[in-house]
């Protein structure tokens, strides 16, 4: 299919990798900032709102120090958000030059929705001591609700690049264009739900990663119990539908994107009864050294052990997506979610005995190591969903090497974002450590109990 307005001449294969590599460190960069502006408001908000209920000055303590990583993370989030708008533009000409009339609604919905979360984070971050506790804790729903519809908005627009719809091409033009069933395509409702829930996991257990650190290291006050068990039950709680939901999403890749979900269990041929592949590596048109579990495959895929599953062979060599980085993706992202879920049923098990957390030391290492876990599955999955599209951008339609800006040059541009995302690192985790170093924040005069509050 030809289209009106693709670059007329072609980038060479090395701009090709440089434009896909810095937008795989752009993506992967930004998307753990965006799973915790999504996140931690809500946990921040539950911890006040535990403080005023209970009296507890703990709780009350920790969403002051929280609300205050906060602003860092929006801030430097903001930064990184910036360049990857910029980059969509430069570095895809072909994609957003011929359907960003297609796609354009939900990233206009995403502009608005985080100006309200920016607005709505500076009254909460600043008026602490001008606002009554039950006002201030009101202020950050917005914050909360904005997060969500953020990253709503975003994925919806990925979803469209598995699915598209609400366009029809004629004489090699975009006609027809339908914005509102282009953002609400197939793909939206599992995708936006299983990004949203990764987010609430990443936060939760990232925040709790760093109170079992502290734990660790002898910190056994009541302070950083809560700051590790608040966190974790929340990601705890999302663990087990995150798995159900996971499993809605590989059942949908299965009727919708067939390749991809051969390319994710390394099925080279098509054939029935197919067995679920664990580990493997493909080398010449086969998956070897895995463990196959008989059947499973078309089981899971189609609720039908002798499913007929559509094998890599059914399509051109141009045509497939690399199967072993797809492959141990979806591995990796799989194997870390049950670990997870298995951390959150110990936990649980533990509190419905004793109703108190574990506290031995093969509890905290594993929950000292859970926010790493979680960012390394929500990475993974978005390799799937992301190289198994290849080589399409919009699957079937537009393909990758056709939306790449044809300028000479591009390997300089991955080079120089690498080094301002070198910089935002080191920047943000030296002022993050420093927050955390810090005496108690200053305290609110509707706060007064909190005065000379001591954290070791």
């Amino acid at each position: 299919m030809t289209v009106t307005g693709l670059p007329a001449a072609a980038a060479t294969p090395g701009d090709l990798v440089a434009a896909r590599t810095q937008m795989a460190v752009s993506l992967g960069w930004h998307i753990v900032l965006a799973c915790l502006g999504v996140g931690m408001p809500a946990i921040t908000l539950i911890a006040e709102w535990r403080g005023h209920r209970t009296g507890d000055a703990n709780y009350r303590l920790l969403a002051r120090r929280w609300g205050r990583a906060m602003g860092v993370l929006f801030a430097v989030g903001a930064v990184s958000g910036t360049i990857l708008s910029f980059e969509m533009g430069l570095l895809w000409p072909g994609l957003m030059g011929v359907y960003g009339q297609v796609i354009g609604l939900p990233f206009s919905l995403e502009g608005i929705a985080f100006f309200i979360e920016a607005i709505f984070l500076g009254v909460y971050l600043y008026a602490w001591d001008r606002l009554s506790p039950v006002k201030h804790l009101l202020s950050g729903v917005p914050i909360v609700v904005a997060g969500v519809l953020s990253a709503f908005f975003v994925v919806t627009a990925n979803a469209w690049m598995q699915t598209p719809v609400g366009f029809r091409t004629e004489n090699g033009r975009v006609v027809e264009v339908h914005p509102w069933r282009a953002m609400f395509n197939p793909s939206f409702p599992v995708q936006t739900v299983h990004m949203i829930l990764a987010a609430f996991m990443v936060a939760g257990f990232g925040m709790a990663s760093v109170y079992a650190v502290a734990l660790l290291r002898g910190r056994r006050d009541r302070y950083h119990r809560l700051g590790l068990l608040l966190p974790f039950t929340v990601a705890a709680v999302i663990a087990l539908p995150q798995v159900v939901v996971g499993d809605w999403a590989a059942r949908f890749v299965a009727d919708h994107q067939p390749i991809k979900l051969a390319a994710m269990e390394g099925v080279f041929e098509t054939a029935r009864g197919v067995p679920l592949h664990l580990a493997g590596v493909a080398v010449d048109g086969e998956l070897r050294y895995s463990v196959g579990i008989p059947r499973g495959l078309s089981l899971l895929a189609h609720a039908d052990p002798d499913a007929e599953i559509v094998g890599l062979n059914t399509v051109p060599p141009p045509d497939r997506p690399p199967v072993n980085i797809v492959h141990w993706g979806f591995e990796v992202m799989v194997g870390l979610g049950f670990a997870m879920l298995l951390l959150a049923l110990w936990l649980g098990l533990y509190w419905w005995r004793r109703r108190d957390m574990p506290r031995t030391r093969w509890f905290l290492l594993a929950t000292s190591v859970s926010g790493v876990a979680a960012v390394g599955a929500l990475e993974a999955g978005w390799t799937v969903t992301e190289v198994g599209r290849q080589p399409w951008s919009v699957y079937g339609v537009l393909r990758t090497a056709d939306a790449v800006n044809p300028a000479p040059g591009l390997v300089w541009g991955a080079a120089l974002v690498g080094a301002v995302y070198a910089v935002l690192t080191v920047a943000s985790v030296y002022v993050l450590r420093r927050l955390a170093r810090d005496a108690p924040v200053p305290i609110a005069p509707q706060e007064q109990d909190v005065t000379g509050f001591t954290v070791v």
